[in-house]
């Protein structure tokens, strides 16, 4: 199993006990492949070391493998919350600490949520049962636009952070304007300078030769962050919903020649075409069809299926942290509301795993993958369908979670009179 040289796989070590993957065999369902497309029936998938080794139709299994019989059921990659702050933020009024604000931090840009994960979060069983398997996590405030590092988790028992230093979370809403200087004239004038100073500052660097550079002081988080976006190894999150703000950062994104994405995008959909040209993908949630503020006047259920249209890579916000779970339903309202079917499955699975860069391990059903994998009692889609097997990295996770575990202590109460007195 992989090590992450970082302090949340020590600390994760100490709480939980890694498990083995087992040789298994997952037969006789409709499998998807990639995403809603790849349809292969009657498949056998072998899993081997917490990777998928084949995908066939009718295949043969392998002595010593354990089977997992899928015969009528559907078959798909594991799906991805792709917008949450899981294992940051605990029930809500508990009076602790929110690790996923920092209302006093300022400049938060090389800040790593990773340290304050927390693996035993009572949110993530809730949430894999119903088939994620994958949730990006990110900080939600701080004192001003920053919002440091977010990360991709894997929501197993243990060595969950698949990608620590996914992207560069920045908030470019009407908050932030208000936070930054009190107008969007000033948080966008801010926003370039502390770019074009990076950008300025990587350009000399460059210029210098081997000797210079051994004797330069080491990076600060901050400037080593603004490097790896500014050379393209790391995306940001541009939480933003206005068309006018959105139009901004279009040009932001041509002036730096930098990787983005865009979270929120309420008015996205609005210029579908700029963003497919720009390559920008989109971050949404389904759900969200009323304008609560001037910043998202425009919001539609009808925005998923339109950039797609155009073009553009989407994936899905679930409603809130606490229900990551119901990302699989706002794929379902999209669809819905007019985005293919398939193209919804894209955005559970092959698109965020694109977007936040663990493409190469998740997000397809295909040799030399990461064995997640979900086994469905029918459409995935629809309302009442529910997983019967979830594997993460091969390792078949039991389907049981706080909530289950409270609905089995008292779903057969004893009601007999005597009980009663």
């Amino acid at each position: 199993m992989r090590k992450l040289i970082s302090i949340a796989a020590i600390a994760a070590a100490s709480f939980t006990a890694t498990v083995s993957a087992e040789d298994i065999a997952i037969t006789g369902g409709k499998a998807f492949t990639n995403g809603g497309s790849g349809e292969v029936e009657n498949a056998t998938i072998l899993v081997s070391d917490g990777k998928i080794t084949s995908v066939t139709p009718g295949g043969s299994v392998p002595n010593g493998y354990r089977v997992i019989d899928a015969s009528g059921k559907w078959v798909t990659a594991g799906f991805m919350a792709a917008d949450t702050s899981l294992g940051l933020t605990e029930v809500s009024l508990s009076g602790g600490i929110n690790d996923a604000s920092a209302p006093k931090e300022k400049g938060a840009i090389g800040l790593s949520v990773v340290p304050a994960f927390n693996p035993a979060n009572i949110f993530i069983p809730n949430t894999r049962i119903e088939g994620v398997t994958r949730a990006m996590t990110r900080m939600t405030t701080s004192s001003d636009m920053w919002l440091g590092l977010g990360a991709v988790l894997k929501l197993t028992d243990d060595d969950m952070v698949a990608q620590e230093k996914a992207f560069l979370a920045i908030e470019l809403d009407e908050g932030s304007a208000g936070k930054v200087g009190g107008s969007r004239a000033v948080l966008w004038s801010k926003l370039h300078e502390k770019f074009q100073a990076a950008k300025d500052k990587m350009d000399a660097a460059a210029k210098k030769d081997d000797d210079d550079k051994k004797d330069a002081k080491r990076a600060s988080a901050a400037d080593a962050t603004l490097n790896a976006v500014l050379s393209g190894d790391m995306p940001i999150y541009a939480i933003v919903n206005r068309k006018a703000d959105i139009l901004q950062l279009i040009a932001f994104q041509k002036r730096f020649g930098i990787r983005v994405i865009l979270g929120g995008a309420a008015e996205a959909w609005m210029v579908a075409d700029m963003l497919a040209a720009s390559g920008i993908s989109v971050v949404l949630d389904p759900t969200a069809n009323l304008p609560g503020n001037f910043d998202v006047l425009g919001q539609t259920s009808a925005a998923a299926g339109r950039l797609h249209a155009a073009g553009v890579k989407v994936a899905f916000i679930p409603p809130g942290t606490h229900n990551s779970r119901l990302v699989v339903q706002n794929a379902g309202i999209a669809v819905s509301m007019g985005m293919p079917w398939a193209a919804a499955m894209d955005a559970l699975t092959v698109n965020p795993a694109e977007m936040f860069g663990v493409g190469d391990s998740y997000g397809k059903l295909a040799a030399g993958m990461d064995a997640d994998i979900v086994v469905w009692d029918g459409d995935p889609l629809e309302l009442m369908s529910s997983p019967d097997a979830v594997l993460i990295a091969g390792t078949d996770m039991p389907l049981v979670s706080r909530q289950t575990k409270l609905r089995d202590r008292y779903k057969d109460l004893d009601r007999s009179p005597a009980f009663h007195r």
